[in-house]
């Protein structure tokens, strides 16, 4: 790789995060400078209200989405596959261009960049609650998902640039995320909530407020970075990339529903792979690659990465999975649909708090290796599951499968931070947020063409348990095995 792919710019390329905590200074084509200081007292609060909002709206609407499928489904038509490409234009927008987005902020700044992105998701939102059709939902929610990626990274460069101070920088990050954990697990129960009183279109409705307030809080008390003109773009990365991942994802769910050995099927895992190539070569010879393939030069950031892959597959195809168990086969409706979920995303955050404390006496390798395996327990002991299996039968697997989850995300992104250099962990924390997005397409495209077609709505559910506690169990000992091998 030539030199100047590894040496990053002062804000990295995917959560704008600073390689120092100094004030930003934004430069104009005219040479002068403008001192951009940060926010203090009440507006650094309000800025950071804003930014908990834009991280929070994004994961709101991971969840709350699947909620109200089955509904969704009977309101526009289509089968599962058009149920898979409305989860999956979002997930694969947000995978796609997160990288980019942090990168376009580091070039024109992160708070035009923010709020554009804001607009985006509330303009996208209110195209989704108008959709007349699946075309127009699924195009729609690809833009909304557009809009998460531009925010995610940005929201972050400007709690940076907002909270100086790296000890109340960190409790503002810790806000930031708690609020998201808790936008997360809160929204398959607000999605039934509102599904119930006001019906599906709702669930997208409710972020027209949230992004009106965000917009305004934004432009009122955020403070600008600083615009790097110097830092590029990889817009052929970006191209390929996202060009790779749609013709992976529509190769599966067209599978599922064609059969896969049909044409266009075989010929868009065809064009994955061509594409996929493509992209790694243009990775190799950009300048400013907007993957830097040298990063997985480090084992223990390729072992995390992958392992972040994995997991998604499993945690998020199997929400998607159970989310049309519970109202098609179980007949529950969207509200008892989104109680259902609630233990499971309620056990992350307490496993998040408990995790800190796990790795400390046993280190992060086996820390994630144990929460890996009982993820994998709780899949493996819900494989006795049928039409009309009482929630109370399930229940504690999904307790189990959550607090594995939430056991081992904090140290599978603290090794994967803690393996390449300081200056470098915006990008390699980008690189973690899209490989997990990544692993959620993969999960609902495959487990959604196994319980797709007519009758096999259960062998398919149980294949995809299968699958997952695989998955899972291939990712603990992957991490275990790799990061205690001596070269």
């Amino acid at each position: 790789m030539p030199r100047a792919a590894t040496k990053l710019q002062p804000f990295e390329a995917t959560t704008g995060i600073p390689s120092s905590g100094a004030p930003c200074e934004e430069k104009f084509s005219d040479g002068r400078h403008s001192e951009q200081q940060p926010a203090r007292g009440l507006s650094a609060s309000l800025t950071l209200f804003a930014m908990s909002l834009g991280y929070g709206v994004v994961q709101l609407d991971v969840t709350i989405v699947n909620t109200a499928l089955d509904r969704i489904g009977a309101s526009l038509g289509g089968g599962v596959a058009e149920l898979q490409w409305i989860v999956n234009a979002y997930t694969i927008a947000f995978a796609a261009f997160i990288l980019t987005a942090g990168a376009l902020g580091d070039r024109i700044g992160a708070k035009r960049v923010f709020m554009a992105g804001f607009a985006i998701f509330t303009s996208a939102s209110l195209a989704c609650a108008l959709s007349p059709n699946p075309i127009v939902l699924v195009v729609a929610r690809a833009v909304q998902g557009l809009g998460a990626a531009v925010l995610v990274p940005n929201s972050l460069a400007l709690l940076n640039h907002a909270y100086p101070d790296e000890k109340r920088r960190g409790r503002a990050i810790g806000i930031w995320a708690a609020g998201a954990s808790l936008a997360l697990t809160a929204g398959p129960l607000v999605g039934g909530v509102l599904i119930a009183l006001i019906g599906w279109r709702s669930i997208f409705l409710v972020n027209l407020p949230i992004g009106l307030a965000g917009l305004w809080l934004s432009w009122k008390y955020a403070t600008e970075t600083s615009a790097n003109r110097q830092r590029q773009v990889d817009l052929p990365g970006q191209v390929t990339a996202i060009a790779a991942l749609g013709c992976l994802a529509g190769a599966i769910i067209e599978g599922g529903a064609l059969g896969w050995y049909n044409g266009f099927v075989l010929a868009a895992f065809v064009a994955s792979v061509a594409l996929a190539v493509l992209f790694i070569l243009q990775e190799r010879r950009a300048e400013q690659p907007m993957l830097p393939l040298s990063l997985f030069g480090h084992r223990l950031f390729a072992l995390t990465s992958l392992v972040g892959l994995l997991v998604n597959i499993a945690f998020y195809g199997l929400i998607f999975v159970f989310s049309l168990y519970f109202q098609r086969i179980n007949g529950l409706s969207p509200v008892a649909t989104g109680l259902a979920f609630v233990p499971m995303m309620g056990a992350v955050l307490p496993a998040n708090l408990v995790a800190a404390r796990v790795t400390e006496r046993l280190g992060a390798p086996t820390t994630i290796a144990l929460g890996a395996a009982l993820a994998a327990f709780g899949c493996l002991t819900l494989l006795g599951i049928a039409p009309g299996t009482s929630y109370w039968k399930i229940v504690g697997q999904f307790v189990i499968m959550g607090g594995g989850l939430g056991l081992l995300v904090p140290p599978l992104t603290s090794a994967l931070l803690g393996s390449v250099d300081k200056s470098r962990s915006g990008i390699a924390a980008g690189v973690l947020n899209a490989t997990r997005q990544t692993g959620s397409v993969l999960g609902v495209a495959l487990f959604g063409s196994l319980i797709g077609r007519s009758g096999q709505f259960m062998s398919g559910a149980h294949h995809s348990l299968m699958i997952s506690t695989a998955l899972l169990l291939a990712g603990g000992a992957v991490i275990w095995y790799g990061a205690s091998r001596r070269d």
